[in-house]
């Protein structure tokens, strides 16, 4: 689009490039005594693109569903606003846990949901793993930071990668959302039926929200690393589920909030 751009004394127009801001339903489908069930679980605001990650990411990092052998198919459902995750026989959603409030915007997650207790329903603690070396940290942001094409073309997309044990980036995905754009790291993994997550680390471009904490210990990702701040309560879970949590993390520097011990 047309802006007008401001600077000191001077105007002139010129071409800017927007992200893109839509709403996406988020549907599950499964077949309970003999009766077909389906419910809209989720509506978020996301950038469009790899919906179908961020669908079956926020189902299993919700504790929605267990694994990817709880998907049977997912595909946009009559418009590119809306999918349905079908699940396999036998599979189906506690609508128990769908009581709460389920609508979320880009800029919060989900307001108001999951307590650390009923975390614990849905996770353990993580176990010990081997500490990454410190020159490794320091370059996870960069390389984060090399891939997000759509941030560098319009500065307003939320990133996040995952990295195995070695630094080697196992995928990324951006979103105007920070919590959409972990679900759809992590969706992607899934679908791919990745393995090892308990030896890799999760490295997003945004802040340490109690959101994204939750999904990196259901996901059973042992190490967090921010580029900016933690909350208090992301704090106080990973400390009680032992995921190493990392802020700060550029610029040479990163201070450990949480897991001392990797």
């Amino acid at each position: 689009m047309v802006v007008t751009r401001i600077n000191g004394a001077s105007t002139t127009l010129d071409d800017d490039v927007l992200v893109i801001e839509e709403p996406l339903e988020i549907r599950a489908a499964w077949q309970q005594e003999s009766e077909q069930r389906e419910k809209a679980i989720s509506v978020t605001m996301r950038t469009p693109g790899d919906d179908y990650d961020l669908a079956a990411g926020f189902l299993f990092t919700e504790g929605l569903i267990r694994s990817a052998d709880d998907i049977d198919s997912v595909r946009h459902w009559g418009s590119p606003n809306v999918v349905r995750v079908t699940l396999r026989e036998g599979g189906r959603i506690d609508t128990a846990k769908l009581d709460r409030h389920f609508y979320t915007t880009s800029s919060c997650g989900i307001c108001g949901k999951t307590s650390i207790d009923a975390l614990h329903i849905a996770a353990s603690p993580l176990p010990p793993a081997t500490p990454p070396l410190r020159d490794m940290i320091h370059r996870l942001p960069i390389a984060l930071h090399e891939r997000q094409t759509g941030f560098l073309a319009t500065g307003g997309l939320h990133g996040a990668a995952v990295f195995d044990a070695n630094g080697l980036m196992l995928c990324v995905r951006e979103d105007v959302g920070r919590h959409n754009a972990v679900d759809k790291v992590i969706g992607s993994l899934l679908l791919q039926r990745a393995t090892r997550l308990s030896e890799s680390m999760l490295v997003v471009s945004s802040r340490a929200s109690f959101e994204i904490v939750q999904k990196a210990i259901v996901a059973g990702i042992p190490l967090l690393a921010a580029v900016g701040a933690p909350s208090s309560l992301a704090v106080d879970l990973a400390r009680e589920f032992g995921l190493t949590l990392l802020g700060f993390v550029r610029d040479g520097r990163f201070n450990v909030y949480a897991g001392e011990v990797r």
